[in-house]
């Protein structure tokens, strides 16, 4: 239930930037591009550059969790980053699935429609592409929830990408000492 209560926190935290991407791209097909845009570079620097600072992203730090190596050393930059690529190369193919839309309107038609009624229009246009995107996203999220429903650290398929495990805070200064007490004892039977 942590983790839950972290992701809805960091949704929470996040509502800013949809709401900014979502005004963007109000104001034109250009805006759109570009609000999807931060929104990419602003995902990589909550989830990778504040997990590799802070060891989590700050839903997971408020719900006092922090992401660590298997073998209980602080997160590096390889793990952050391998934590996110999937979500980051879905985010990369929606940008490019968003670009070869909005070249099938003009703008004028593109700022008249409402916002609803512009989403319709998009995923029409150019159906198979965002098929795909919202096929791939779907996979990634169901995946992620199969895998830590099924295994009992309680790991999600991004922990298993990046070799990362997400333990309570206060259980992190024992777990490393129970891992380096097992290393020793492993490295004098060698």
């Amino acid at each position: 239930m942590p983790r839950l209560g972290a992701l809805l926190l960091d949704f929470l935290i996040m509502l800013p930037v949809m709401g900014l991407v979502m005004y963007l791209g109000n104001i034109s097909k250009a805006g759109s591009l570009y609000g999807t845009l931060i929104s990419l570079f602003i995902g990589l620097a909550y989830y990778v550059v504040l997990v590799k600072i802070y060891g989590g992203t700050p839903g997971k730090l408020i719900m006092k969790l922090k992401i660590i190596q298997k073998n209980g050393d602080d997160i590096d930059w390889k793990g952050a980053f391998y934590r996110y690529s999937v979500e980051f190369f879905i985010a990369i193919l929606s940008l490019y699935v968003l670009f070869l839309t909005l070249n099938m309107i003009d703008d004028a038609t593109y700022v008249s429609l409402g916002f609803m009624k512009r989403a319709e229009t998009l995923s029409t246009l150019n159906p198979m592409p965002n098929k795909v995107y919202n096929w791939l996203n779907g996979a990634w999220v169901l995946s992620g929830l199969i895998v830590l429903l099924s295994n009992a650290r309680k790991r999600t398929t991004h922990d298993f990408i990046a070799g990362t495990v997400v333990v309570k805070s206060i259980y992190l200064e024992m777990m490393r000492k129970v891992v380096n007490s097992t290393e020793n004892q492993e490295s004098t039977i060698e």
